[in-house]
């Protein structure tokens, strides 16, 4: 088991760019491969980016590869999202999850653990 917890969320302008963390409470952390959804208002939470247990693998979504980066700290039991360029279209919800599972996946029912979330807003 694992409990997450967002931060690093706000109010951005275009083209900034924002770190979110995610810390896990338990030192089981790592043995979970990672990831960050997010869930714009109005519409289905969606996959952004997935890291596997030992950093050594990583994956993105269509619409941020480029601009995010994935991290992981396992001394520190920290997840990391790095996000450039930010956009409007960046706007949502983002969480962090946990997956037992050594495959990345992209779905979020192959996550078991998940955080609160920390609300991301870019404007114009």
């Amino acid at each position: 088991q694992v409990t997450l917890m967002e931060s690093g969320g706000g109010l951005v302008q275009a083209g900034n760019a924002l770190r979110l963390s995610c810390v896990a409470a338990e030192s089981t952390f790592r043995y979970f491969t990672m990831g960050w959804f997010r869930q714009p208002p109005g519409k289905e939470r969606e996959f952004v980016a997935a890291i596997s247990k030992k950093e050594g693998t990583t994956e993105y979504a269509e619409s941020v590869s480029g601009r995010a980066v994935i991290s992981r700290d396992n001394e520190k039991n920290t997840l990391f999202l790095q996000m450039n360029n930010l956009n409007v279209d960046d706007t949502a919800v983002y969480f962090c999850a946990a997956s037992i599972l050594i495959e990345i996946y992209r779905t979020p029912r192959q996550y078991s653990y998940w955080g609160q979330g920390t609300q991301v807003t870019v404007q114009h």
